[in-house]
Parts: structure tokens; C-alpha cells; sequence
């Protein structure tokens, strides 16, 4: 079974500890090799290789170190392989020089089918060496030392020394190859022994025991020697099937990573063995645009997608290190042992830098890119839950600044306990009713004419006082309470139209959803029964939409839109010149106006950059044929310098504050012309201030 976590072809640095270890294994072993063949008889040597047996045996040991027998979920460890019983064998009948010299060829053999990195191998072979060695001495201890001449059969009262003999080799085998795993995956010794040592001993047990049984068949009936192949086959196959259940259930079916129920093993296992000083990290990752990339292409391209990620994830991170998929375009990376947030932010930084590098599938090039979130133990949280939400946090923070890397910071943490019990406030306000609407008028720069009323939702807490639109909307968006938001607004506006139209205040009201209300198909048809339920035109209402939904080619495709075309609904394009929008795409969305970000229009009598920002905005908007609006007017000087650009619209405390429904009504009576405001018809007044 194939474990695309597997990284131990990697060769280590020189002079790390890892380089050492394997170098000093290999060197001691390498010498022990040497030793063990200058002791071989040639001559005996020579007579047993003319015998059937020590092919078949030759054969059997050779087969037997080309799969292992899989019985941990640390493949790491790499396995029991069933040769052991053969070279354990022969090392009990024909001694140490012939054991050696078929395990050697055995191990060269396995490297060179599996393609094993040179280091590997001759750590294979100085390891196997060291404990057939280990076992011979045990063996001497007691006097037996057998030779191709000589061989020896143990009988019933040999059950000690074989025993022991066992359990030297074994113990040298675990030694050396948990260590070597340690130091690989930074982890301590004990714990990679505690969780391999024990399913090893069982396999070793049962190859090792059978080993006496094969010499006494070799010694009596070399032919049937062969037929020890069928328990080897048993036992493979049974741990075979085990340890595709277990990994199955601890994997990723379609990437082969650690699924959440591992990397949670794992978190709490490496929340354990932190040292003091140390930090465990834990990242989210979730991929941009990905939905995409499936929409377009079909899933069976998301998932070859989703396949080169992992791989590119796994690829960038250290030995030892964690990468998890958690479902969909989601994945995790945990860090065991990690020195401060500096470290955390480079190594988040990488794995952006491996996403964001081009991938070609079906003559196609695709540009990825994804948001990470960093949580730390124990600075962030105590517990992989806690991490895990936090790192949650920081990821939808880092998705929302666009910034790519976020580390958690509680303060902007919405899931906070004082955050939701604000969630908990504001639901009970939108239920009861007691949000309120403020209503700005848009005038005219160069006549005057009132051109609508923008909705401004506020709220007052009974405890906290007024609650800033910037605390509670982006709370509201990240929770199931937004549409319910959005739907009451939408009521109340509707129902305020109705009031000034049946009054003869024929204004539009221009009411603020979020991308994901645009795209919600329930929209339309509130909108439709709203209208008709207070004899509303179409154009009463108006919905302004951040320059974010131009991002996405749904906005152009998307059944809503099309229903609100229909309907007649106008659209707004709010905060221009924030995003990354172009000529192209703002043609292909039908909006009746432009609203140009108060960011830059604040600024247009200081800072010349931004007085060609928004003369090139107006300019665009114009060419285009739609109506563009100026936010944030706060000085004459702004104003006619915005006149002067040809914008046709300003919004901003120099006309008028936010104001309640009554304080509007008496505003419109006194500014709105008797011409219905909805007409682009130009005549020349004075514009005024209102406090």
C-alpha cells in the first residue's frame, strides 16, 4: 500500500542528527558485514550453494523482503518483512557469515525494485546485519556457533537460547529503527516504540518461533521447505486486510492523507510530548476559487486538483509534520514542535508559496491560491478543539483582508463568548423588530435633485448603547443570521416606500445586501410579492452590491440575477475602485450606477493620486453610460471639484446626516422636485447643506 506521506527517501542534511545516526548505523554494520564474510568457509560455502536447498532458500528470502507485513499505522516504521523467518533460519543452521550474505542480497534487492534512496539501503543492510550479529553472540554465549559444514539442529531443550537469541535480534532491529524514525520525524523514541512496538513483537513472535520448525524440515526434508510459504501468505494477507481497514479509516480516500480523525491522534499525541518553551501549531487551509474550478471542469479535475495539492503540501513541509485533508477544498497542517509565530508565519508562507504555483491539467493552466489560519499551543488555545476553531477564526480572517496568512487574534475572534452573546442580542432585535432604518439622501452635484435614499440599518442595544454597523453586520454575515437580516431590511424599506410614494415622495431607496444574498434564490421573489403586496415599482428599490461580486463568474451566470433583471430591480455597485475589477467585467453586470469608495473621494482635495483614481472611475463610468455616485462628500471644495470631473451624484454629510424615517419625510417635503426623481433631467439649483 502506497503512503503518499511516506518521506523517508528524503536524504537528510549532513551533520544533522538524523545524518549522523544513519551514517554511524551504516558505517558499524558495513564493518560487522566485513567481519561476519571474512569468517565465511569458502568451501562449505561453495558444497551448500551446489544443494537445491540454499536456492529455494536463497529464492524465499529474496521474495520475502519485497513487501512487508503491515501491522502499524506508522508506515514509517516500514513493516515486518517475512524473510525474517528464512534468515533467522539459516543463521540457526548454517551460522552468521550465510544468514548475512542472503539478508544483504535480500535488502540490495528490495532497494532496487522499490527504488529506495541509497541511504536507505545501506541502512537497511548495516541494521540487519547488527541484529543477526546481536542474535549470533547470544547464540555463542551458548555455544553455538554452526557453520555450512557443520549445521546445526536445535531440539527441545534449545528453547532457551533460540529464545533469547529472538529477542536479541528483535530488540536491535526496534532499537534502530524507531530511532532512526524519531530523529526523522522529530519525535521521541519512547513514543514512536509505543506505538509500534507491540503489533511488531506479535510478527516478530510468530516469524521468529517458526524458524526452529523450518531448520528441523531443512534438516530432515529440504523439499518441504517451500511449503512455509502458505502461513507467510495467511499472516501477510490477514494484516494486509487489517491494515487497509485501519488506514481507510484514518485516511483520505481520494488523497491518501490523514483524514481529521488522525490529525486529532495526532494533535493530542503531540500536545502531550510538547516541551516547555515549545509550541504546537496548527494550521487551516482552504483553497480559493476552487468551487470554480469544478463548476467548470467537472469534479473528476477538482479531484485530480485536490490530488496535486496534497501532494504540494506534503512536499512542503517537514518530516514528521502532519498534513491532513479535512473534506472538500479544506486542509489541515500540524506542526509537533514549533519555535514562536515568526516560525509558524514562514512555514504558512510556504505552502501559499507551493499553491500558488501554476498547474496544467487537461491543456489548461489553473492559478491557485488559498487562505491560511495559524493557531498555537499553548498561546491560542489548550485543546485541538479549541485549535482547531481558532485556527478556524483566523482562516476566514485571512479570507476576508485577503491577506493570505492570518495568525489568531482574540480580539477579532466573532465567536468569542461576548461575540455570541451579541449574535444571541442581535437575533432577538431582528426577531422583535428593534433595529431601526437611517435614511442619507443622494443628490445631485450639479443640480441638486434628490436621486434616492441610501437604507442605513443602525442599532441600538438596551445595554450597550449604539452598536457600530461595523461590529454587527460582518457578525451577522458569518452566521446563519444574515438572510434574516437582509430580509428584514428589505421589509422595512418596502414598507417606507410605500409611505413616501402614497405621499407623493416618489424616491428610491437603495438598500445594501452582501454577495451571498445576490446570489440567494429567495431574493427575487421576496422582492416580487413586496412590491406587489405595496403597488411599488420596480425601480422604488434599488440594491447595492460591494465590487467583490465581480470577482466571481457567477454574478453574470447566476439564475438570481437574471430573475432581478426581469423583475426590473436596479443595481448599484457600491465601494468601486476597492477591488480588482475591470472595464470587461463591469460591462457584463447590468448596474444602473457606480458608487466610487468614500476612501478615495475624502482625499480628492489633498492627494493627487487619488484625484486621478476617481477622475478615471468617473470617466469609465461615463463611457459606460451609467450613473456614477461620489460617498464620503464632506467639504465644498470636494463637491465642485466632483462636479467638475463630471460625477453626477454625491452622498455625504455635506448634504445631509443619516436621519430617521420622520426627520427624512420632512427632508424629501422640502428638497424633492416635483419631477419624479428617478430622471437623469439636469437644472441648475443651489445644492444645500442641512445640519
Amino acid at each position: 500500500m502506497t503512503d503518499p506521506t511516506d518521506t523517508r527517501d528524503t536524504g537528510p542534511r549532513m551533520g544533522t542528527p538524523l545524518w549522523a545516526f544513519l551514517a554511524a548505523i551504516s558505517a558499524i554494520g558495513g564493518t560487522a558485514l566485513v567481519a561476519a564474510i571474512l569468517r565465511l568457509d569458502p568451501v562449505g560455502l561453495v558444497e551448500l550453494a551446489r544443494t537445491p536447498l540454499f536456492w529455494v532458500l536463497a529464492v524465499l528470502v529474496v521474495l520475502g523482503e519485497l513487501r512487508p507485513v503491515m501491522v502499524s499505522s506508522a508506515a514509517s516504521v516500514g513493516g515486518t518483512y517475512p524473510s525474517t523467518m528464512f534468515t533467522f533460519a539459516v543463521l540457526l543452521h548454517f551460522g552468521l557469515p550465510t544468514a548475512v550474505l542472503m539478508q544483504v542480497v535480500g535488502v540490495v534487492m528490495n532497494g532496487v525494485v522499490t527504488r529506495k534512496a541509497w541511504h536507505r539501503v545501506l541502512f537497511n543492510v548495516g541494521q540487519s546485519t547488527l541484529a543477526l550479529t546481536a542474535a549470533a553472540v547470544v547464540l555463542g554465549v551458548f555455544g553455538i556457533v554452526p557453520t555450512p559444514a557443520v549445521p546445526w539442529v536445535p531440539g527441545g531443550a534449545d528453547l532457551v537460547p533460540i529464545a533469547l537469541s529472538g529477542i536479541a535480534y528483535f530488540i536491535t532491529r526496534a532499537m534502530l529503527v524507531c530511532g532512526a524514525v524519531a530523529l526523522h520525524e522529530r519525535r521521541s523514541v519512547i513514543r514512536v516504540l509505543r506505538g509500534t512496538a507491540g503489533p511488531q513483537a506479535l510478527v516478530y513472535t510468530a516469524l521468529l518461533g517458526l524458524a526452529p520448525l523450518v531448520v528441523v524440515v531443512m534438516s530432515h526434508s529440504p523439499g518441504l521447505v517451500p511449503l512455509f510459504v502458505a502461513p507467510l501468505a495467511a499472516v501477510y494477507f490477514t494484516a494486509t486486510l487489517s491494515m487497509r481497514r485501519d488506514h481507510q479509516a484514518l485516511h483520505d480516500e481520494l488523497t491518501g492523507l490523514p483524514n481529521r480523525k488522525m490529525l486529532i491522534v495526532s494533535t493530542e499525541e503531540a500536545l502531550a510530548e510538547s516541551r516547555e518553551g515549545e509550541r504546537v501549531g496548527l494550521f487551516l487551509l482552504d483553497l480559493d476559487r476552487f468551487k470554480e474550478v469544478n463548476d467548470t471542469m467537472g469534479h473528476p479535475v477538482g479531484d485530480r486538483l485536490l490530488q496535486m495539492v496534497a501532494h504540494r503540501l506534503l512536499h512542503s513541509v517537514r518530516p514528521g509534520d502532519v498534513v491532513a485533508r479535512l473534506g472538500g477544498d479544506e486542509f489541515a497542517v500540524l506542526l509537533p514542535s514549533i519555535r514562536d509565530a515568526h516560525a509558524a508565519r514562514e512555514v504558512a508562507a510556504r505552502l501559499r508559496a507551493a499553491l500558488t504555483e501554476p498547474v496544467r491539467l487537461e491543456g489548461m493552466t489553473f492559478d491557485l491560491d488559498g487562505s491560511v489560519g495559524i493557531a498555537l499551543f499553548p498561546d491560542h488555545a489548550p485543546d485541538f478543539e479549541l485549535l482547531m476553531q481558532r485556527a478556524d477564526v483566523a482562516m476566514y480572517m485571512a479570507k476576508e483582508a485577503r491577506t493570505g496568512v492570518e495568525l489568531y487574534q482574540p480580539d477579532k475572534d466573532r465567536n468569542s463568548p461576548e461575540r455570541l452573546h451579541l449574535l444571541g442580542d442581535l437575533r432577538r432585535a431582528v426577531d422583535n423588530r428593534e433595529l431601526r432604518l437611517h435614511y442619507q439622501p443622494k443628490v445631485g452635484l450639479t443640480t441638486g435633485a434628490v436621486h434616492g435614499v441610501e437604507a442605513l440599518v443602525r442599532w441600538r442595544h438596551p445595554v450597550h448603547g449604539t452598536i457600530p454597523p461595523a461590529e454587527f453586520i460582518p457578525l451577522a454575515e458569518q452566521s446563519y443570521l444574515m438572510r434574516q437580516l437582509t430580509e428584514y431590511v428589505i421589509e422595512e424599506a418596502l414598507e417606507q416606500a410605500a409611505r413616501w410614494w402614497h405621499l407623493g415622495l416618489k424616491v428610491q431607496i437603495s438598500v445594501n445586501v452582501s454577495a451571498r444574498d445576490l446570489l440567494d434564490s429567495a431574493l427575487p421573489e421576496q422582492l416580487e410579492v413586496g412590491l406587489a403586496r405595496y403597488s411599488l415599482p420596480p425601480d422604488a428599490i434599488q440594491l447595492e452590491v460591494t465590487e467583490r461580486i465581480l470577482m466571481g463568474d457567477q454574478a453574470y451566470t447566476h439564475d438570481t440575477i437574471k430573475a432581478l433583471a426581469t423583475l426590473g430591480v436596479p443595481l448599484s455597485l457600491d465601494d468601486f475602485g476597492t477591488g480588482y475589477s475591470s472595464l470587461i467585467r463591469l460591462q457584463r453586470l447590468a448596474v444602473a450606477e457606480v458608487k466610487i469608495d468614500s476612501s478615495f473621494v475624502r482625499r480628492i482635495t489633498e492627494s493627487e493620486d487619488d484625484e486621478r483614481i476617481v477622475r478615471s472611475i468617473v470617466d469609465l463610468v461615463r463611457s459606460l453610460g451609467l450613473r456614477s455616485v461620489a460617498e464620503g462628500v464632506e467639504s465644498d471644495e470636494a463637491a465642485h471639484r466632483l462636479a467638475e470631473m463630471g460625477c453626477d451624484v454625491g452622498q455625504g454629510w455635506l448634504f445631509c446626516e443619516p436621519m430617521v424615517a420622520a426627520d427624512a419625510t420632512l427632508w424629501l417635503r422640502d428638497h424633492l422636485d416635483a419631477e419624479p426623481a428617478l430622471g437623469y433631467g439636469y437644472r441648475p439649483a443651489e445644492v444645500t447643506r442641512t445640519a
